[in-house]
């Protein structure tokens, strides 16, 4: 049944976990990037007016929907260094995912519940990366992107509508 408890367990969820797993993803990217010099690399949480930006993120209104890195060009402008930026958010949340799971072993962390709901989205947010599919707004996923640059050797085609 859901009452108070889960009440406050999905606003946790929507107003806190989800935005800092939003951002241990793009921190992936943006790792990444900058390792394989990227130019110009933003990181921006959330969809709508901007709110503030400190350095190179940059925070929306509504911070718990949708988040992006992008930068200009790459150093390394190579097939490899593409699969690298894209594999760097699935395996970002993987690492601090088992990190968690692995202090919540040892009791090295308080809030049994909070953790075990933010590995659940952190692998949630693993999933839907890592499935080699085209959104409904014809967006590929990183999954895809890495399966079109080893299988195809191309990028997917994607226009991102301004």
């Amino acid at each position: 049944m859901f009452g108070i408890a889960g009440a406050i367990k999905l606003i946790l969820s929507a107003f806190i976990i989800l935005p800092v797993v939003s951002i241990i993803r793009e921190g992936g990217y943006l790792i990444a990037s900058y390792l394989l010099g990227a130019s110009s690399s933003k990181v921006t949480v959330g969809c709508g007016p901007k709110v503030f930006q400190l350095g190179v993120f940059e925070v929306r209104r509504y911070y718990f929907m949708y988040s992006w890195c992008s930068y200009d060009s790459l150093k390394f402008d190579k097939k490899w260094a593409h699969i690298v930026i894209y594999s760097a958010p699935i395996m970002s949340n993987i690492i601090v995912a088992i990190g968690v799971n692995a202090l919540l072993a040892v009791d090295g962390i308080p809030m049994e519940s909070f953790w075990t709901q933010f590995i659940f989205y952190a692998f949630y947010f693993v999933l839907f990366d890592f499935l080699p599919v085209y959104y409904p707004d014809g967006q590929p996923s990183n999954g895809r992107v890495i399966y079109d640059l080893v299988r195809h050797n191309k990028f997917p085609d994607f226009e991102k509508e301004g």
